[in-house]
């Protein structure tokens, strides 16, 4: 007889030994560094101070939710023009690209708020029922956020794989770092089996980064691709064990109330909960689907979207309160998580608890933060392309309508006016003095749209 093919996968209530833990979970730590140090980096918030806010709100949402939603917490892109627009109105700027702390205290206000914002949709949800949230936020619309959240962030992947100077010595070469980190993830992915088939962006990681180090090797310094810490990421340091170079406390900070910090930032809350929507019914379909082929129950994880929603927003209160950058749940690790199978959420709580390890040890860090941006712009052409993919994923498995006349206008509304206004206008789109971020503005836009077009629609028989 032919030997029936084993089902390789975890879900969430299941929990690999504890070698395999340890890998999954330091893979899942890989994956979501590059988006999260990227917002502390721009906005100029404090680098290990946010790697321990994405690890302690993964943390809680895990015991808030339940230990039934397999998801990551990480800083938002959303949040960036809204915190750079108050920090400069408030007449502060960067030091060695690191705000002051008075300014970050302002910002953990706002963001604070907006965490009852997500709240506030969640406890709609638990009270209205998930299908008045799917008329508002129908398969069309949560399927194309996905894809303007994964096509939104094509070009940062394409600027960390290239070099910036292109006439730089050895610029070239980064080029043989990035795609051979891309080539070797998705060959992992692909012809890898079993336990090292689950590996596949770590494995990447490392293959890009001997690349980068042979290449160091045969050009010398100026070939170089590692980078190193700054040393103002110590400087506000709560702590620090002699100069800081083994053990320093994150910069933690307590918010300063601000009203322009609540008008700047609380309304960009309103972006995630339909990327947040998405991201729950992208992890349902994919849980669903190892637990079909294992012959286990189904998981009803889009029937818990009110706890996913409440969980993000008592997460943006937490991060913002010990001085980290708003967030949400991340595509990165759900395409980890669907490129390996592996769902389990005790792995998740051990990433979580990896990533605060990792902010109170300054050579970890260093570690972490000088892997070539080479090898993360790689990870990021598989990754980003894959939070798109799931996009499409949606609308298959809920079966849109693709030659419904509302549905064409609603995908079609909603996907330019995001992926064009990341294109066009960088990302904030300038409407009647404002500058609104692309994906709130397609969201909004196509939930209005949606509405209206909806109006006199009679409802098809059961």
């Amino acid at each position: 007889m032919k030997k029936e093919k084993e089902i390789i996968g975890y879900l969430p209530d299941e929990k690999p030994s504890t070698g395999k833990l340890l890998l999954y979970a330091l893979q899942q730590v890989i994956v979501m560094f590059p988006a999260t140090i990227t917002v502390a980096l721009i906005t100029g918030f404090q680098v290990s101070t946010t790697i321990f806010a994405s690890g302690l709100a993964t943390l809680f949402f895990i015991l808030i939710t339940g230990k039934q939603i397999p998801l990551y917490y990480g800083s938002s892109f959303a949040y960036l023009s809204a915190i750079s627009g108050l920090v400069t109105a408030q007449g502060f700027a960067k030091v060695n690209g690191i705000l002051p702390t008075e300014a970050i205290q302002i910002a953990q206000f706002g963001i604070i708020m907006s965490g009852f914002v997500s709240i506030a949709a969640g406890l709609l949800v638990k009270f209205s029922g998930r299908n008045a949230v799917e008329k508002v936020l129908p398969p069309s619309i949560t399927g194309s956020i996905a894809m303007i959240i994964g096509l939104t962030l094509a070009g940062n992947a394409l600027t960390d794989a290239a070099p910036v100077d292109p006439s730089a010595i050895g610029a070239g070469w980064v080029w043989a770092v990035s795609l051979s980190t891309l080539f070797a993830t998705i060959i992992f992915s692909r012809y890898l089996k079993g336990f090292l088939g689950q590996l596949p962006l770590l494995l990447g990681a490392l293959f890009g980064c001997a690349v980068a180090t042979a290449i160091y090797l045969i050009g010398g310094s100026d070939y170089s691709q590692f980078r190193s810490l700054p040393a103002e990421a110590l400087a506000a340091s709560t702590w620090k064990l002699g100069d800081g170079s083994i053990f320093a406390l994150p910069a933690f900070s307590l918010p300063k109330a601000s009203l322009a910090a609540v008008a700047a930032i609380m309304p960009i809350a309103i972006a995630t909960i339909p990327e947040s929507t998405a991201h729950i019914y992208q992890l349902d379909i994919y849980v669903n689907d190892v637990a079909a082929k294992k012959g286990k129950k189904k998981y009803d994880l889009a029937d818990k979207l009110d706890k996913n929603l409440i969980g993000d927003g008592i997460c943006d209160m937490i991060s913002g309160f010990v001085g980290g950058p708003a967030g949400t749940n991340y595509g990165e690790n759900i395409s980890t998580m669907a490129i390996t199978k592996v769902f389990s959420i005790p792995v998740l709580v051990v990433a979580s608890i990896i990533a605060m390890v990792i902010s109170f040890f300054t050579p970890l860090i260093k570690v972490i933060y000088g892997i070539p941006l080479a090898v993360i712009g790689g990870l990021e052409i598989y990754l980003f392309g894959a939070i798109a993919a799931q996009g499409i994923a949606i609308m298959i498995e809920k079966k849109v309508d693709m030659f419904s006349s509302k549905n064409i206008a609603v995908i079609a509304s909603t996907m330019v006016i995001g992926i064009g206004g990341q294109y066009a206008f960088g990302g904030n789109i300038p409407f009647l003095g404002l500058n609104v971020p692309c994906i709130a503005g397609a969201a909004i836009f196509g939930i209005i749209l949606n509405l209206i077009l909806s109006i006199g629609e009679k409802k098809e028989a059961k």
